[in-house]
């Protein structure tokens, strides 16, 4: 009877074992086979051309022009979303978790209406802004981006950084106000230990943000031109990507996929980025 158990553990332990490796392997062909086609389809088109000159006037049929205007505008509906994104979630953060019993009945509703907005798909969110912007009058605008993927990017966020602060020791957070520590001064204990949670969050955040067209489509528009003020329409390299894929021409599409490939090294960039931070800030985390 005990052997037959034993022989069932183990049969159940290979099994479950080939099953990891098995996902492991499908993972890894999955996304190699995405950036081998990335860049078979996109290498041909890349040049300095491309990235650093704004669309010519035959660009859409093929001629002169690079991605210029694409680049610089995601990079400005990134970088301001995420710098609003942290402003705005921090401080919820930290009142979820320092201010409020772990047992509140809000705290508890908060974390559920996050969830249910992280959820959501983002061309609900541009809808939303849309709606907005009609009832106002106002039209699509650099500005009108960055509010729509600041809304996007709020929920995570908040959720990344909550679990890894709902992780961190409370006994700390406890020893702090026991010797008279005030709150400000227990974030501050806080902060130091969830700098890792904190970069990856950022990190989850602007690989949504840069990713995404269905909510800029409907409130950035597009542009052949930088953006000077908030109030001038922003392209961004999603869309870029979106436009270029449903012309009939071979090599509008091949700079298709070179926007995706520029899309796809500035997210590896990033990432790469986001691992020094996290590391870094890892070494002072209390275990």
């Amino acid at each position: 009877m005990a052997y037959n158990r034993f022989k069932n553990k183990y049969v159940e332990e290979v099994v479950a074992k080939v099953l990891m490796i098995a996902a492991t392997v499908a993972l890894f062909v999955f996304a190699s086979s995405i950036i081998y086609t990335i860049i078979a389809n996109g290498w041909n088109a890349m040049s300095w051309e491309m990235i650093s000159q704004l669309p010519g006037g035959g660009f859409y049929i093929g001629k002169e022009g690079g991605l210029l205007n694409a680049i610089v505008g995601s990079m400005y509906i990134v970088g301001a979303a995420t710098i609003l994104g942290l402003i705005v979630s921090i401080p919820v953060v930290f009142y979820l978790n320092v201010y409020l019993n772990p047992n509140s009945k809000l705290g508890y509703a908060a974390r559920l209406c996050f969830d249910v907005l992280f959820g959501i798909p983002s061309i609900v969110y541009g809808a939303f802004a849309f709606t907005i912007m009609i009832y106002l009058g106002a039209k699509a605008s650099l500005l009108g981006g960055i509010i729509v993927v600041t809304l996007l990017i709020i929920p995570i966020f908040i959720r990344s950084m909550d679990e890894v602060a709902r992780s961190f020791p409370r006994a700390i957070v406890d020893a702090a106000v026991s010797l008279g520590a005030t709150k400000w001064e227990t974030i501050r204990v806080v902060v130091r230990q969830i700098m890792p949670g904190i970069a990856t969050a950022t990190l989850l955040s602007i690989g949504r943000a840069i990713g995404d067209a269905a909510a800029v489509m409907l409130t950035a528009g597009y542009t052949d031109s930088i953006p000077t003020s908030l109030s001038q329409p922003a392209a961004t390299l999603p869309l870029a990507v979106f436009f270029q894929l449903q012309s009939p021409i071979p090599q509008v599409q091949e700079r298709a996929y070179g926007a995706a490939l520029v899309l796809t090294i500035i997210v590896l960039i990033i990432s790469i980025l986001g691992r020094i931070i996290t590391n870094r800030f890892s070494k002072h985390r209390i275990k």
